[in-house]
């Protein structure tokens, strides 16, 4: 199973996350490219730190945001939203360059994410614009039924695809991730994020309310904006060890 976070989300003098702390506790990052968080210095250092602990290396496009951080809807064409994601992955692709470093997959940030996954055209667009840029990359999608469509587009073109369960966040019975405005939405206990963790990694979470959801995951996801992230990705990594699952990259 690996485990990946969001991270390099800091801006200027505004610091967001731990990302020293978090490193070492996972297999894989995403990175922020400017638009909804992160800056080029950020990105440079984001980007070293990753390579020396031997991390694989994702692109995290998002929406134009930064007031928002990238978690507020915007009304892009699916034009527009290809046109995006292509300049961000072009931003992030120069710092990989300059460390010898590959982009090993995509994941797009926040509403842009349920964006791809709702709407098929914003779902081509974003993913025409990694196969061109990226075609060895794999595209991270929802595990479980709400993903299907997205990965099947991914699939269609040619991309890899990893399927992505999230142990600090609620899911409605649908299974999509529940709104942030909603009771049990963002988990911060770090030992019932891990408990979860090693049930979506043997195959089925519970939504809230309790409706169970199938789904077969290659990658958990921590948000590195989650004030315990550093110590929920301990938990979670330990928890999976414990289990007898082994905490490593997609082949």
């Amino acid at each position: 199973m690996d485990i990946n976070a969001d991270a390099g989300e800091s801006f200027g003098r505004w610091a967001l996350g731990d990302d020293a702390g978090l490193f070492p506790h996972l297999t894989s990052v995403n990175l922020a490219l400017g638009f909804h968080a992160g800056d080029p210095p950020g990105m440079a250092a984001s980007v070293q730190l990753a390579r020396q602990r031997g991390l694989g290396i994702g692109a995290h496009p998002g929406y134009p945001d930064l007031q928002g951080f990238g978690r507020r809807e915007l009304a892009l064409s699916p034009g527009e939203i290809y046109a995006a994601t292509l300049y961000q992955l072009g931003a992030l692709s120069g710092f990989l360059k300059a460390e010898g470093a590959q982009m090993q997959h995509v994941k797009a940030h926040g509403a842009l994410y349920f964006r791809i996954h709702a709407n098929a055209q914003a779902g081509l667009a974003f993913c025409r614009a990694a196969q061109l840029f990226a075609p060895g990359a794999a595209i991270m999608v929802l595990a479980g039924p709400a993903g299907d469509e997205l990965a099947t587009t991914a699939s269609d073109l040619g991309l890899r695809v990893w399927r992505e369960a999230f142990p600090e966040r609620g899911y409605a019975p649908d299974g999509l991730l529940a709104a942030r405005s909603l009771p049990g939405s963002s988990i911060h206990d770090p030992q019932e994020a891990a408990r979860r963790a090693v049930e979506m990694a043997r195959g089925e979470v519970q939504a809230l309310g309790g409706t169970p959801i199938a789904m077969q995951a290659d990658t958990l996801c921590i948000h590195g904006d989650n004030p315990d992230a550093v110590q929920i990705a301990q938990a979670i990594r330990a928890a999976l060890v414990d289990a007898g699952i082994p905490v490593q990259r997609p082949a």
